[in-house]
């Protein structure tokens, strides 16, 4: 079955650094666009960034030049880099494919 499985998040503090990773099986993951969306407490899930089977890529404004997305097709891998991190970046991260959802890695940004 498909299983998606994100790793990376953690306590930063303002202007930091993350990495998140997104283990992605059961699908042909080389066909598929991938996608992150975030969801802070009491607040919609958004959209944050998503790049295609080609590697274009999209991103919400707020985060544009800070943050990266890229996929390694021969692993099944799907990255969101972020850097120059935010308070307002707090949220939990979730990996996205088809119609399927991650549990999603936490993501604190706090001094």
């Amino acid at each position: 079955q498909v299983q998606l499985v994100e790793s990376g998040g953690g306590l930063v503090q303002p202007g930091g650094t993350l990495s998140l990773s997104c283990a992605a099986s059961g699908f042909t993951f080389s066909t598929y666009a991938m996608y992150w969306y975030r969801q802070a407490p009491g607040k919609e899930r958004e959209f944050v960034a998503t790049i295609s089977p080609s590697t274009s890529t999209l991103y919400r404004n707020s985060v544009k030049g800070r943050f990266t997305i890229s996929r390694d097709n021969a692993k099944n891998m799907v990255y969101l880099q972020m850097n120059a991190l935010k308070p307002e970046d707090t949220a939990m991260y979730i990996c996205h494919a088809q119609n399927y959802w991650g549990q999603g890695t936490q993501v604190t940004v706090s001094s």
